[in-house]
């Protein structure tokens, strides 16, 4: 465990690294960021990350890092829970919250809860009304490394009164080093996505991907805005065990399998966001999660959290070459 700086606010904020067979990633106490993924016999790191501790706190606010504790977007920043209404910040457009806003889990220095040599487990707590919400939540972010190549996260959660959870990675990918990602092979067993609005908000409509520029049933290489991606992909109505569902190949051979217990996963092309000094698409973003927008929807499903139905997701990412 090093030193990795010190944050605006005076708080230290350190770098992890865990490994095991081929891979080795670094993880820091700032927003549970994972700042590189490193497999071996490759020369680039696999994610998009920084070494400077002010990049994160100013334009890659969302680089790595765990989202929540609702991400994505409420298109009218407010959530309905036991017949009370809860209004969240709107950070985006005046009009919707997006990732929790200034006071999401990205924002804070974590605790290390326990670290061997291929896992670390970061701790948080969030008090009563903090992101707008109700209860004081209890969260713990795992990281394990397992031979061959496979980075394994749990999220898991409670409360001490109902509330909203709705957690994900925000990992930038591209597995070839170059400036942008074009020019990977993706893949999605997807048979349904949601449109959205103006405000990249979910229309409410539960679309086909049928026929649709959105279908990547059969791996395929998306373009820059060949579609324009910012979009929930529907994997199941409700969480399943953890399966495989992307996979995304680099034209310099790197494979990257990601299995999730998640209902939905964002694919966000990075149009807008960029490392600085960076181009635009340098990236693409992967975030496992329920679907965007579940409080006003009700088709949605729900992302309710109680004191005796505890929150919990896993991912993994599997790399070969």
């Amino acid at each position: 465990m090093a030193h990795f700086g010190t944050t605006q606010n005076g708080e230290d904020v350190a770098n992890i690294t865990i490994c095991a067979g081929n891979l080795s990633v670094n993880v820091l106490t700032f927003g549970a960021i994972v700042q590189d993924v490193r497999l071996e016999g490759v020369s680039h790191g696999l994610a998009l990350g920084s070494d400077l501790l002010n990049d994160y706190e100013t334009t890659m606010g969302y680089f790595g890092s765990i989202v929540g504790p609702i991400a994505n977007r409420i298109s009218n920043a407010r959530v309905r829970l036991d017949g009370m209404m809860y209004e969240l910040e709107r950070n985006e457009n005046g009009a919707v919250h997006l990732h929790s806003g200034s006071e999401g889990v990205h924002r804070n220095i974590w605790q290390v809860a326990s670290r061997s040599s291929d896992r670390v487990t970061l701790a948080l707590a969030l008090a009563d009304g903090v992101a707008g919400l109700p209860g004081r939540r209890d969260i713990r972010v795992t990281y394990q490394v397992s031979a061959p190549a496979t980075l394994t996260m749990t999220i898991d959660a409670s409360t001490d009164t109902t509330t909203c959870i709705n957690f994900a990675s925000h990992i930038y990918w591209n597995l070839d080093g170059t400036a942008t990602w074009e020019g990977h092979e993706l893949a999605i067993a997807a048979g349904h996505y949601l449109p959205i609005d103006d405000r990249t908000c979910p229309t409410g409509e539960i679309a086909p991907v049928a026929g649709t520029v959105m279908d990547f049933r059969k791996p395929c290489q998306p373009g820059r805005g060949a579609p324009a991606l910012d979009h929930n992909f529907c994997l199941s109505d409700e969480r399943q065990a953890l399966r495989d569902v992307l996979w995304l190949t680099g034209q310099s051979g790197v494979k990257m399998t990601l299995a999730t217990t998640e209902k939905g996963l964002q694919i966000h092309d990075a149009a807008g966001s960029h490392r600085p000094g960076r181009s635009c698409y340098e990236g693409i973003v992967i975030e496992p999660q329920a679907w965007p927008d579940t409080p006003n929807h009700r088709d949605f499903g729900s992302i309710i959290v109680t004191t005796d139905q505890p929150y919990t997701q896993v991912t993994s990412w599997r790399f070969e070459r």
